[in-house]
């Protein structure tokens, strides 16, 4: 894992980030039929970027982008204990990189950044039925804390 870099990413590599972007949008659409049909975005990457309350990771093997993350404050409810905590999402390997704990040092480096943030609250979101992403969360210390259900009212 020492060839493998971590750091903030930058406006610059902006078209890669999208690309990887639309890669947890094909990975995800099995997992979900409300998903919009063609490209979409989840997120405001620049926006992200730049901000202070949010932090953009790159994964780097050999100066090449493999695999990315986002952490980003957000407000607790009125009824945790915890005012804010970070978010985790955009959570991204290049498919020949997976494997190699890549997600982890990924999520490592979101953790440092809410710790220098003040933050001991990390959350994130996974399909359900994404059995590879829970595995890998579970396996650096995430815990299934809700499952979010839908209905359609057309049964």
């Amino acid at each position: 894992m020492n060839d493998i870099l971590v750091r903030s990413a930058t406006i610059g590599e902006l078209s890669t980030l999208l690309n990887f972007e639309q890669g947890i949008i094909i990975a995800e659409r099995p997992f979900d039929e409300t998903l919009l049909p063609g490209d979409f975005n989840y997120y405001d990457l620049a926006k992200l970027i730049m901000s202070d309350e949010a932090e953009v990771v790159v994964a780097e093997i050999g100066g090449e982008l493999v695999g990315s993350g986002h952490a980003r404050i957000l407000e607790g409810k009125p009824y945790v204990q915890f005012e804010r905590y970070a978010f985790l999402g955009f959570m991204y390997v290049v498919p020949e990189q997976r494997g190699k704990g890549i997600n982890k040092l990924i999520i490592k480096a979101l953790v440092d950044w809410a710790k220098s943030k003040g933050l001991d609250e990390v959350r994130l979101h996974v399909y359900d039925e994404n059995s590879p992403a829970i595995a890998a969360y579970e396996k650096v210390g995430f815990k299934k804390i809700l499952t979010e259900m839908r209905l359609t009212t057309d049964i």
